[in-house]
């Protein structure tokens, strides 16, 4: 299967959708333990429907921006409940808005560290244009 095809395919297999988003079968299986899949079974295979690869879609975009399980968990399952989709938007745009004040906060503090760590190699730098060669020339 390739990735032209996907929005078309009706059933994929577990390996198919983990090779597609090069992800292991055993976090797919993982998501599924936690309920943010729920894939048909046929037998003992597990067949999942076009909407389990958009919630995966969505589930790996959150995890790659930084979002918890549960915030993905809530955020899908406001999908089901509202088909306005208005608490799911209002409940993304809170999620967004807590973790953006987070990044903003992480970026001041990288922010601080690089300014003193640049200053503490400056003053070694200082220190070392300054002391006496260790040459034995004394």
């Amino acid at each position: 299967m390739n990735k032209h095809n996907a929005g078309k395919q009706d059933l994929f297999a577990i390996a198919d959708l983990a090779r597609e988003f090069g992800i292991s079968t055993r976090a797919i299986r993982f998501y599924e333990s936690k309920g943010l899949l729920s894939p048909d079974r046929v037998g003992a295979t597990r067949v999942f429907r076009r909407r389990d690869r958009a919630r995966l879609i969505l589930i790996l975009r959150g995890k790659r921006l930084g979002f918890s399980l549960r915030d993905i968990s809530e955020y899908l399952s406001l999908y089901d409940v509202d088909e306005t989709r208005t608490a799911q938007v209002r409940l993304l745009i809170d999620k967004v808005d807590e973790r953006l004040e987070l990044l903003h906060g992480q970026l001041k503090d990288l922010e601080t560290t690089i300014t003193e760590l640049t200053q503490i190699r400056d003053l070694a730098d200082e220190r070392l244009q300054k002391a006496p060669t260790g040459d034995g020339a004394a």
